[in-house]
Order: C-alpha cells, then sequence, then structure tokens
C-alpha cells in the first residue's frame, strides 16, 4: 500500500505550473478535457440520420471500451510508484519496460486510445471518432514530448525504444521506431 501512496505523490502540479507549462501540463488539460469530451451524447445521433444503429455496434463498443479499461488497469499496476500524469518524469522513478511496457511503451494512452474507439463504436458517432482523431494527435504529442524527457532521464531508453511499439504496434503516427523520437 506504501507504494500506491507513493504513485499519486510527486507530482508537482501547481497553479504556477499550470499557467507556464513547465512539465507539459498543456498536454495533460488537452487530454483530460478530450477524455471528458466522450459523456456528450452522439452527434450527429444515429436516429436523426434515420439509421438504426446495429446493437452488434454497440456490444463490440463496449467490449472494446472493457479491453481499454484493462489495458489500463495493468498500466497502472506496472507504472507503480512511478505513475505520473504528466509527460515530466517522476523524480527518482525508475524505467519500467517489463510486462505490458514490454510490448509497448506507453500503455496507458493506448488504452485511452482504445476506451475511445469503443466509444465511438457503441455511440456511432461522428462527434466521437473526431474526439478519438483529437486524441490521438494530443497522446502521440505528449508522448513524444515524454520521450525527449525519458532520453535525458535513462540512457538505455534509446534502446528500448528502438526495440518497443510507441502505442499501436504498425500504425503511422502511433509508432514511430523507424523514425526515433522527434
Amino acid at each position: 500500500m506504501a507504494d500506491w501512496n507513493q504513485a499519486f505523490q510527486g507530482w508537482n502540479l501547481s497553479w504556477t505550473s499550470l499557467f507556464s507549462n513547465q512539465q507539459g501540463e498543456w498536454w495533460l488539460v488537452a487530454q483530460l478535457l478530450l477524455i471528458v469530451g466522450h459523456l456528450a451524447p452522439a452527434w450527429p445521433s444515429t436516429d436523426s440520420l434515420g439509421v438504426h444503429w446495429p446493437a452488434v455496434m454497440t456490444m463490440t463498443g463496449l467490449i472494446l471500451f472493457a479491453i481499454g479499461v484493462a489495458l489500463a488497469t495493468q498500466g497502472f499496476l506496472a507504472l507503480g510508484p512511478s505513475l505520473s500524469p504528466l509527460p515530466e518524469p517522476k523524480q527518482g522513478a525508475a524505467l519500467i519496460t517489463t510486462g505490458v511496457y514490454a510490448r509497448c511503451r506507453h500503455p496507458l494512452y493506448r488504452a485511452v486510445l482504445v476506451c475511445s474507439l469503443g466509444v465511438a463504436i457503441a455511440r456511432g458517432s461522428l462527434l466521437h471518432m473526431a474526439l478519438l482523431l483529437s486524441l490521438v494527435l494530443v497522446l502521440s504529442g505528449k508522448a513524444h514530448r515524454e520521450e525527449r524527457k525519458l532520453l535525458k532521464c535513462f540512457p538505455n531508453y534509446a534502446d528500448y525504444m528502438n526495440t518497443t511499439a510507441a502505442i499501436v504496434a504498425h500504425l503511422p503516427g502511433l509508432d514511430w521506431r523507424t523514425t526515433g523520437a522527434d
């Protein structure tokens, strides 16, 4: 339990750092706003378009959402006290490259995208698809910023970058193993 108490400490969040974006707080704010945006109703609604959204699509979306939650749980558990919502590594944090982090450098970002895809499919909503695409841009940008910092903190991070998918393996924009971190 002491490890979990440490996971929620050392984030150094403050109003000053929020306004100055010292630790990449604006990436976090954008991410949170887009996630909360998923609570909005479907737009346009399939009913308003005269389309009956198939129950199989709704179920598929809900299953994807549940898979995303499971992936997020794995990522949280693997990070333990190194957990931070910011793209700035915590002081004294360990580099985690095992478990879910052996398959993906940013499994929590992948989990958010899987959840977002699930919501978009379940609702059959162009708004939610736009939120998903916006999350792709924000999380990719946040991951690039985070990786620049991780390269400075951990000399072996470059090797990890070359062998492990960024967010989603082999998907342009979400896996930049061949080009390196920008």
